[in-house]
């Protein structure tokens, strides 16, 4: 497929689940046409709107699947406005030529805060002084009440979340132990434990901050709640199916962990005001939140921007930087260029291909950059001149390429 930009009509964008208002407004200015949604698309009804749409703007609950991406021959880029990935089959899009952007660093700080804000609430017993109160009870009293100051808490998942949360909790006094599948540098004090077991046995706090990739499904279930110390607290800001939450309803109503809180359930309603159901609801000293650990003004703000931002260096000058899916390449514009974007497949000698096809039509290079990415190549060349209808559909022809543009 061949996109001129010189010729194509103004850029499509279509924003679902609600988006901030920041990333319409940016991409408005750049020139596009905003179609916005506030509830996510089950895959027949966004298959259905997907025609003529180049730049797709989700959140967590939209699935971006094979057959969508099939009805979709327009889509040039998908935008995650939020951290995880998964809910889009990346592969499939890069075979298709489109890119993927997300949001990895911008909500961080409000998950840190709120994980920290229920460590203090769980441990104060704050949930049950407030309903006591609410229900017309005067409890003054400090029994199972006591500070973060000496406890340990533990970090499954040393990412960009649980790094943060590791040099906070610190300064608040906590003891940090971490455990993660991969090598990280311990911040502060932080200690490393050589496996979940060890970080269970070891802490009073246990706080879940890991991906969403296929194989941390039920991860923690009956037998890491019994390894937990007595007491404990336990907390799950990441993905709801990695949490067996019958398993931890057992272990709430018998005593054995004293309180949670848990933000990311196995299945969430759709939209706003849907009926939710779930194990934990009416538990002593649990709080319930409707996945909204990153949901801050300031962070939804700073995501939409950031994300709307990548789509329009992608659009206007190719640039795939942060990409999750593409070689992340972004060549320096050179005023009077003209930019040709070639996606294709990973094979030998697709660079001396083009640059053959463009000496044969005494096309001169200005700038290049060539990246690959598993079975996707990515190249990024400037010309010293408007490129002929030949020379486009000659490199459209070649059998590696999946898509193409010419940008001005």
């Amino acid at each position: 497929m061949v996109i001129d930009n010189a010729t194509q009509q103004p850029v499509r964008a279509l924003l679902l689940e609600g988006i901030h208002p920041d990333a319409q407004s940016r991409l408005e200015k750049a020139g596009y046409q905003v179609e916005t949604l506030g509830r996510a698309l089950d895959s027949d009804e966004l298959a259905s709107r997907l025609g003529g749409v180049q730049l797709l703007g989700i959140r967590s609950k939209t699935q971006v699947t094979e057959q969508v991406l099939d009805a979709a021959p327009d889509l040039l880029a998908v935008g995650a406005f939020c951290i995880g990935t998964n809910q889009i089959d990346l592969p499939a899009a890069a075979a298709r030529g489109v890119a993927v952007f997300n949001a990895p660093f911008s909500n961080t700080r409000s998950v840190v805060e709120i994980a920290l804000s229920e460590i203090i609430a769980l441990t104060r017993r704050l949930t049950e002084k407030n309903a006591s109160l609410h229900a017309g009870v005067w409890d003054k009293s400090a029994s199972g009440a006591h500070e973060v100051r000496g406890r340990r808490l533990g970090i499954v998942g040393y990412g960009n979340i649980g790094t943060q949360l590791s040099v906070l909790a610190e300064n608040l006094g906590m003891s940090v132990y971490f455990y993660d599948t991969a090598d990280k540098l311990a911040l502060g004090n932080a200690r490393r434990c050589g496996s979940l077991d060890e970080l269970l046995s070891e802490v009073d706090v246990v706080t879940l901050h890991v991906d969403g990739r296929p194989g941390n499904s039920g991860m923690f279930g009956a037998d890491e709640f019994a390894r937990m110390r007595p007491g404990s607290l336990f907390l799950n800001l990441s993905r709801g199916f990695v949490v067996d939450h019958l398993a931890l309803r057992d272990n709430i109503t018998s005593g054995h962990l004293a309180g949670a809180a848990i933000d990311v359930f196995p299945t969430e309603p759709k939209g706003r005001g849907d009926e939710f159901v779930s194990e934990l609801q009416g538990l002593p000293n649990v709080i319930l939140t409707p996945h909204i650990g990153g949901s801050t003004e300031e962070a939804q703000q700073d995501i939409g921007q950031f994300v709307a931002g990548k789509f329009r260096d992608f659009i206007e000058a190719g640039a795939t930087a942060m990409s999750v899916n593409f070689p992340q390449l972004d060549l320096g514009e050179r005023p009077g260029a003209r930019r040709l974007v070639h996606v294709h497949r990973n094979v030998p000698g697709v660079l001396a291909k083009i640059n053959g096809l463009l000496g044969e039509h005494h096309v001169n290079v200005d700038g290049q950059l060539l990246g690959t990415r598993g079975e996707i190549g990515y190249v990024i060349t400037d010309i010293g001149s408007r490129s002929s209808a030949e020379v486009l559909a000659g490199l459209s022809a070649m059998p590696e390429t999946i898509r193409l543009r010419a940008l001005d």
